[in-house]
């Protein structure tokens, strides 16, 4: 297969997975636009703006906040743990790594940070990479876990109060 034809797949199969919502719909009909290529030159603006710096900072933490945004409060309609504990994970990162941003104040040192740090977040939040659990295992957890192990902690007692709360008791 050559890469053409993968790259053909991919734009259908990204095509496939935008006509599920009925605004971008409405917009290639209005607009004659094929929905896939509005998308694609979006995300290749927006990606531009944060290279060139062009509000980087905002985008980027648009990026940060919106999208696992979304996804936690997918995650909270459902009745799977599963997805709760991802996204809680990734909350838990992300905190743990702004707070050491701004102490750190990295920015002015390191040359395109704002990519890095967008392809990071992506990265942390998006399923597929499960980034946000790897660190939360590779640091946090070594970290900060003798602080909440154990069967008498307050952690596990609010838990099961939470799960209490939760089932309507």
């Amino acid at each position: 297969m050559s890469a053409q034809d993968r790259v053909q797949q991919y734009v259908t199969s990204l095509d496939r997975e935008l006509s599920k919502y009925p605004t971008l719909n409405n917009l290639e009909k209005q607009t004659s636009v094929p929905k896939v290529y509005a998308v694609i030159g979006l995300a290749t603006l927006y990606f531009f703006f944060i290279v060139f710096n062009l509000g980087g900072q905002l985008l980027t933490n648009f990026a940060g906040f919106v999208i696992p945004g979304y996804y936690s409060l997918q995650a909270l309609f459902t009745a799977t743990k599963t997805d709760d504990t991802q996204w809680l994970t990734y909350w838990v990162v992300f905190s743990f790594f702004t707070v050491l941003e701004s102490l750190i104040n990295v920015v002015y040192w390191f040359p395109f940070y704002f990519t890095f740090k967008f392809v990071f977040l992506l990265w942390l939040a998006l399923p597929v990479f499960s980034g946000a659990q790897l660190v939360f295992r590779s640091f946090i957890q070594p970290a900060f876990g003798r602080y909440f192990s154990g069967s008498g902690s307050t952690a596990a007692n609010l838990r099961a109060k939470a799960d209490s709360i939760g089932k309507g008791e």
